[in-house]
């Protein structure tokens, strides 16, 4: 080969390699950038935030395996330490449960005597009532027995006074209330048109609670007054 023709040869080289650097390309590897592909590493730290991989293996190569065993014994020592400390604390928490359905029961039971001993006192004090209508109700048939009804009579409404019970009873006049009053029907009456004209059957109420609605009728107006509508 000549001189010339080696020239030549060079001179197809250094064009190429000023071709390649003028289109900015690297006659070399292919970057990872060129790719598209990460050239990182993947991590080797744990997800759970301890210490990496690498540390622990290489912990593991330095120390002999009499300590790794002794390592490993102590924690299944705490392990079995934390289940039997799990356990307890669910059969604690069982135990606490039990006592508190038991204490339900309880108080309910003794709810339940504290209103049959309201009741008792209740009907001990009806029966004294019963016994003094029975004693007036056996007297001979000629004696006149009002004062001891009338007695028996008063003694049963001390009771209900102090139980709470106050009766309805309202006077002729009154507005009717549909609450506390039970309209039978309308009469002819003196009173003012629309109100109480007379009370047929008292009513109760305790704590606020009606327990029997008074009976009453209404009145219509004087008859005189209901003619001269008519009339007119």
């Amino acid at each position: 080969m000549s001189d010339e023709d080696g020239e030549t040869v060079g001179s197809a080289t250094d064009t190429e390699e000023s071709t390649a650097e003028t289109n900015g390309t690297d006659i070399g590897e292919p970057s990872a950038e060129t790719n598209g592909t990460d050239s990182e590493e993947p991590s080797a730290e744990p997800d759970d935030g301890g210490p990496p991989i690498e540390e622990i293996a290489d912990r593991i190569e330095r120390t002999d395996a009499e300590t790794i065993a002794e390592e490993i014994a102590t924690l299944r020592e705490e392990v079995a330490a934390l289940k039997i400390e799990r356990d307890d604390l669910e059969s604690k928490l069982k135990r606490k449960q039990a006592e508190f359905q038991n204490y339900k029961k309880r108080q309910e039971k003794q709810r339940e005597k504290e209103r049959a001993r309201a009741t008792e006192a209740l009907v001990s004090e009806l029966l004294e009532v019963r016994d003094n209508l029975k004693r007036a109700l056996g007297q001979d048939e000629q004696a006149d027995i009002r004062d001891g009804v009338e007695a028996t009579s008063r003694q049963l409404d001390d009771v209900l006074e102090g139980e709470g019970v106050e009766p309805v009873e309202p006077e002729p006049g009154t507005a009717t209330d549909p609450t506390r009053h039970e309209v039978l029907l309308g009469v002819e009456s003196d009173q003012p048109e629309g109100t109480v004209a007379e009370l047929h059957r008292p009513g109760y109420e305790m704590a606020e609670k009606v327990l029997r609605p008074a009976q009453v009728t209404v009145s219509e107006g004087p008859a005189d007054e209901q003619s001269d509508s008519s009339d007119e």
